[in-house]
């Protein structure tokens, strides 16, 4: 089922199914406006994930001088753990390389696992740790880097 996802740059007509997911994932959600500002951000690539047409994932970063900053990434509860995320943050990587980065970095909740895991396996370190940083709950943001993002290549699985 995986052949037919293909990845696109975000639409205005994007945002509905954006912010289902964003809502269903995050409790602290972007609002509307701020994914309407990746509609034409001058230093951003954000994409989305079709499944069959469907808008399962989608993730952005931000180009600052020569690092990749992960936005965001959010796949849709209904399809995770089929490989989406891995592939998102592939594609996302991949043309951030190709723009001219040399390093990424990012936040991911302490307590989300799974996604430490996916972002260890993509060649991301553990660097530090951001106390009490997301607003919601006070969770503890991880901060991981990639500090050879101009000579990565992609995992093989």
């Amino acid at each position: 089922m995986l052949k037919t996802l293909r990845f696109e740059q975000i639409q205005a007509s994007h945002i509905p199914a954006i912010l289902v997911i964003e809502k269903e994932n995050n409790a602290a959600p972007w609002s509307e406006r701020s994914f309407q500002n990746e509609l034409d951000h001058p230093y951003g690539i954000f994409l989305v994930a079709l499944l069959q047409g469907e808008l399962v994932a989608y993730g952005g970063v931000w180009l600052v001088i020569d690092e990749a900053h992960i936005t965001t990434v959010s796949v849709a509860p209904s399809h995770r753990r089929e490989g989406i995320g891995q592939r998102l943050m592939v594609e996302l990587l991949e043309k951030a390389k190709l723009a001219g980065m040399v390093c990424s970095t990012l936040e991911v909740r302490a307590g989300n696992e799974a996604a430490i895991k996916l972002y260890e396996k993509l060649g991301f370190n553990v660097v530090a740790t951001r106390k009490g940083y997301y607003p919601d709950n006070k969770e503890d943001a991880v901060v991981m880097w990639m500090y050879n993002l101009d000579t990565w290549e992609p995992p093989r699985s």
